[in-house]
């Protein structure tokens, strides 16, 4: 019998045996579980959890800062900080730059940075919650086929001009698609038994494949060469041509899930224990999860329809705080969302030098990165 069976029947009999309420942890973990409980991962890190956030924030502000530097006219770190000072008040700064690099940085080159930061952010969180709620390590939002079914969604409304919904056409269709992708791969992982590894990674790797093979279709029997080049941004994944616009949808989505995800922490952190333990001590896990599953498609669905697919994010990431931090997700979640906010600035940051004048899709960065360290997880597992 499994640890999570031996836990769920010791807290059935104490329930059976008195009346009196589980006793749980601050943190919504079983008491009497230490070996398994984030508590017990917290106490085993090394460094001091406002230590890790601190360095964190630099470590975005640092990547933000050659991020919005570099290009094809450099600008000076400095005079980056008297820009985005003198916008916050003009007494902060004195303008000794030309107009023009004020506008290559405000205009330009922020919007991208602010984006690139809130869709790296919204992939860790995401992997993180969905690596909990299905309690697998190698939980991704594309490999479990979501990143490719918001990617359906956003090219059907690209190849046939869906404005039903205004400028919330392509947002929806891509959260739509998410949902749809996520819901399948679930009840793929499991019938005809317990949801395992190799079952989750199978469900997920079929759907992404059909839905990829779908996505190509659409794009190759389309007329017009305009759509078919904005659908294959959404098949690499890029951010190029970021405007202001196309900010505030996705920034707001991101902030809400993450927001919410760290309003139920504690259920988080129950599904650690295992489904049985949840439930005996009163988690609603099916409602919980579905609950959960649609707030992280809508998360992904908002991402890829400005972002397009842009894997591995969600996979490494949450292993690398969890390193720093422990796994109680009160904890996890901001330091997630600020690793992941850098991971990705940087990583587009190196996507628009490594060939300059030529952009490298930042998808296929982050695929080259992370393709090793899901072997290596995976063979992590398998010992």
């Amino acid at each position: 019998m499994t640890d999570t069976t031996e836990t769920a029947a010791s807290a059935a009999s104490a329930a059976s045996a008195a009346p009196a309420t589980p006793t749980v942890t601050a943190d919504g973990s079983p008491a009497g579980s230490p070996a398994r409980t984030p508590r017990a991962a917290d106490r085993r890190r090394k460094l001091p959890y406002t230590l890790v956030l601190t360095g964190l924030g630099a470590l975005v502000a640092v990547a933000a800062t050659f991020g919005i530097a570099a290009g094809s006219v450099s600008i000076p770190a400095g005079e980056v900080w008297d820009i985005l000072l003198r916008q916050v008040h003009p007494a902060l700064a004195e303008p000794t730059w030309p107009p023009v690099r004020e506008t290559i940085v405000i205009e330009v080159r922020l919007p991208r940075v602010v984006l690139c930061a809130v869709v790296g952010a919204g992939l860790s969180v995401a992997g993180m919650a969905l690596q909990a709620l299905v309690r697998n390590p190698l939980a991704d939002p594309m490999l479990l086929g979501v990143s490719s079914g918001a990617s359906v969604g956003a090219v059907l409304v690209l190849v046939f001009h869906v404005t039903l919904f205004g400028a919330f056409s392509l947002p929806l269709a891509a959260f739509c698609g998410a949902l749809a992708a996520l819901v399948a791969v679930y009840f793929l992982a499991r019938s005809g038994g317990r949801m395992t590894t190799l079952r989750l990674v199978l469900a997920g790797v079929a759907t992404a494949e059909v839905l990829s093979a779908v996505t190509s279709f659409l794009v190759v029997t389309s007329n017009d060469p305009h759509k078919t080049q904005s659908a294959l941004r959404w098949m690499l994944g890029g951010l190029a041509g970021t405007t202001w616009t196309m900010v505030w949808i996705p920034a707001g989505a991101v902030l809400l899930g993450t927001a919410v995800l760290l309003g139920v922490c504690r259920p988080l952190n129950l599904l650690l224990a295992g489904e049985e333990a949840a439930a005996a001590l009163g988690l609603d896990v099916h409602r919980f999860r579905a609950a959960l599953f649609t707030l992280v498609a809508l998360m992904i669905g908002t991402i890829v329809a400005v972002s397009g697919q842009i894997g591995f994010v969600g996979l490494i990431l949450p292993h690398v705080v969890r390193l720093l931090v422990g796994a109680d997700h009160r904890r996890a979640l901001p330091a997630a969302a600020l690793l992941g906010a850098a991971f990705l600035i940087a990583a587009d940051l190196a996507a628009r030098t490594l060939m300059s004048p030529e952009e490298i899709p930042v998808g296929i960065l982050t695929a080259l990165t992370g393709g090793p360290f899901f072997l290596w997880l995976m063979r992590r597992r398998t010992r």
